[in-house]
């Protein structure tokens, strides 16, 4: 019989786990041809969601917990969970129940037809904002025109099964910033999309704020492509250019016109600005220093406190 191992990262989720257990139970019990097992990595959470895969696991066997010694992060935490499984196949999605799991025999049934990873496609229900969907449309096509991968739109979700083979390669990756799902795509591989509809939360808030959401997307554009300083190299030639060009045309008119040059109104605008644009251009420079700076320093990606294998 083949192994699934199923990776769920966990923070703050007490609500949730017993609940994806449970719904992960049913799916598998119409798999006859399938062992499974649900790894649970809990993230740094505040509340009981310790406790409460601590008592999962006393009662199955299927059940495995992973708990760090901080919170390190959702994408360190499905690393941790594919570092531990030894399933023929991996799946890995969230525990908030956003991405239901009856999706998993139809994931399995790409596998088998010979797909090395099976990626989903999310769409959003009518309840999710219109600020929501725009974003997340707007990310994916800023991700694919300034990086070196190509994200599907609505492909970026991190609900996937990934064939062993492919989860060995992921194991070897040792980057600080870590964007699995522009990794996924890069590795290449056979590949298909599957589509489904997000549920609701069901319990417990989303810890992922606009802050978070704007810190994943440079993390991701940072990660798979230098396009960024090669936009600030051309910004530098093209407002250099236009400010020769510009206060050129303006030294002629005044000599033409016979009129003095003014100055102090024009003369600060123009140094704040290109100060401001000096300012970017360091800016993208020192993300990609800072990255490097980290990542020299070696440091493991997450710190196991307990688990239970």
């Amino acid at each position: 019989m083949k192994k699934i191992s199923i990776v769920i990262p966990a923070h703050n989720e007490e609500g949730n786990v017993a609940l994806v257990h449970e719904r992960i139970r049913d799916v598998f019990s119409g798999l006859e041809n399938y062992n499974y097992e649900v790894i649970f990595v809990n993230d740094g959470s505040r509340d009981n969601t310790q406790q409460q895969l601590e008592e999962l696991s006393q009662q199955f066997e299927e059940v495995k917990y992973i708990e760090f010694s901080r919170n390190f992060g959702h994408q360190p935490a499905v690393k941790a969970g594919m570092d531990h499984a030894n399933g023929n196949a991996v799946v890995s999605m969230d525990g908030d129940l956003q991405h239901p799991p009856e999706l998993i025999p139809e994931m399995i049934k790409k596998w088998e037809e010979g797909f090395d990873i099976v990626f989903t496609i999310r769409t959003y229900p009518k309840e999710i904002s219109f600020f929501k969907r725009k974003t997340s449309d707007f990310f994916y096509k800023i991700l694919s025109s300034l990086s070196d991968v190509n994200l599907t739109k609505g492909g970026g979700s991190d609900f996937r099964l990934m064939d062993a083979n492919a989860v060995d390669v992921m194991r070897n990756f040792n980057e600080d910033d870590l964007f699995l799902r522009g990794l996924t795509s890069w590795m290449g591989f056979k590949q298909t999309g599957i589509d489904f509809k997000a549920d609701e939360r069901l319990c417990g808030e989303s810890s992922y704020n606009f802050k978070k959401m704007l810190t994943f997307a440079f993390t991701g554009i940072t990660a798979f492509s230098v396009k960024p300083l090669y936009l600030a190299a051309y910004l530098g030639f093209l407002f250099s250019a236009v400010s020769i060009i510009g206060y050129g045309i303006y030294v002629i008119h005044s000599f033409i016109a016979k009129t003095e040059i003014s100055g102090w109104a024009s003369l600060i605008m123009t140094i704040v600005f290109f100060g401001g644009l000096q300012l970017i251009i360091m800016g993208i420079m020192g993300i990609y220093l800072g990255k490097i700076f980290k990542q020299v320093k070696d440091r493991p990606n997450y710190i196991i406190k307990n688990k239970n294998f």
